[in-house]
């Protein structure tokens, strides 16, 4: 696996580590049963960081607010790293985010995806599409009827 491949696989399950609920990580981590033990490198803290927002996509950007941000970061028994940043204020989230990112690069993959990280993906995918089916459901097409008055 080339570096650049590896980066985004690693921005993948970061990102869904991150948008998980808390409770359905706690419960994946439970069930999964892939605990490690640990050192802190930095305990989990709570901070704010900076939100920036453009018009559009594209426009002159501004600062929109602040938001609570949790971040940590471990080392396991065999030296491998993992870091969380998580929305909010949840130090055992930001743990189990980190615990998940450390064991990905290790051996213990394979099953940290498939018990952890593929259920967390599935349970995302489905609560957006559930989403954009109560939006579509509130389209309304409007069209012209020729008049026949000409």
């Amino acid at each position: 696996m080339t570096e650049n491949s590896e980066n985004v696989s690693r921005k993948g399950w970061m990102s869904t580590l991150a948008k998980a609920p808390a409770g359905l990580l706690a419960e994946a981590w439970q069930q999964a049963d892939v605990a490690q033990s640990f050192a802190w490198l930095r305990a989990p803290e709570i901070g704010t960081v900076m939100v920036r927002g453009a018009m559009g996509g594209t426009g002159a950007p501004f600062n929109l607010g602040e938001l609570t941000v949790t971040r940590c970061a471990l080392r396991l028994d065999d030296g491998t790293v993992g870091h969380a940043y998580i929305s909010g204020r949840d130090r055992q989230k930001a743990e189990i985010a980190a615990l998940c990112d450390a064991l990905m690069q290790t051996s213990e993959a394979s099953a940290v995806q498939a018990k952890i990280i593929n259920p967390l993906t599935r349970a995302y995918q489905s609560k957006r599409a559930s989403k954009a089916e109560k939006a579509a459901a509130t389209k309304v097409d409007f069209f012209t009827l020729v008049r026949g008055e000409d």
